[in-house]
């Protein structure tokens, strides 16, 4: 599979300074950069700037960040699911996770996380594969937006919407242990029905649910 990588740019205002949404970066790019302090949802701010770095190194790696001068603010990660997940099972080139979306708090209301998910799929760049996200309520910032796990389900939804991302079922006992868990996908134009049933197959262990 082609792994295109076109690098695109976007200026923000804020507060008098321009932001700037771009990627995918390469990884020597990235590393000329630091992270935001308060970027530590999935660990520490340091160990969290190198996993970013080592996803951009990879091939299908995809790094989108915003940055405050030389300081990211904010990240999407793209790559390919973990070996030790059910969706590495079908073993698919073109099956993509959309894995990680942070935002530093004072920077949350720019809408910045829907501006950086659509510069990863501007040029076409995604046509060739299937993007998926697992949504999980565990892992979302409910104390730090105030939001119940409805209101911020229906928040993510609306950002995955905005790139043409829908709920998909699925009998992942991972996500089925939550109502408010969900798996959102993205099957690109160019993607042909050979991988779309490979995923299907993926998605439902229990084959007579599809």
């Amino acid at each position: 599979m082609e792994h295109r990588k076109i690098i695109n740019s976007e200026i923000v205002v804020f507060q008098d300074r321009e932001l700037i949404v771009e990627g995918p970066l390469p990884a020597d790019a990235l590393s000329r950069l630091s992270l935001h302090p308060d970027l530590d949802a999935f660990r520490r701010p340091s160990d969290q700037f190198k996993a970013l770095i080592e996803i951009a190194e990879l091939e299908e790696g995809r790094i989108i960040a915003t940055r405050d001068g030389e300081t990211i603010v904010g990240y999407v990660t793209f790559h390919y699911p973990d070996e030790l997940e059910r969706w590495s099972e079908g073993g698919m080139e073109d099956l993509i996770e959309l894995g990680a979306i942070e935002v530093a708090d004072d920077y949350r209301s720019l809408g910045l996380g829907k501006r950086m998910i659509n510069t990863a799929f501007t040029d076409g760049q995604l046509e060739n594969a299937i993007i998926f996200t697992t949504e999980y309520y565990w892992h979302w910032d409910l104390e730090g937006t105030k939001l119940n796990v409805w209101d911020y389900r229906k928040m993510m939804e609306k950002l995955m919407k905005s790139v043409g991302m829908i709920w998909f079922a699925t009998d992942d006992p991972e996500i089925c242990a939550h109502p408010a868990n969900c798996l959102m996908v993205r099957i690109g134009n160019e993607v042909p029905l050979s991988s779309v049933e490979r995923f299907d197959r993926v998605r439902f262990r229990q084959r007579f649910m599809y």
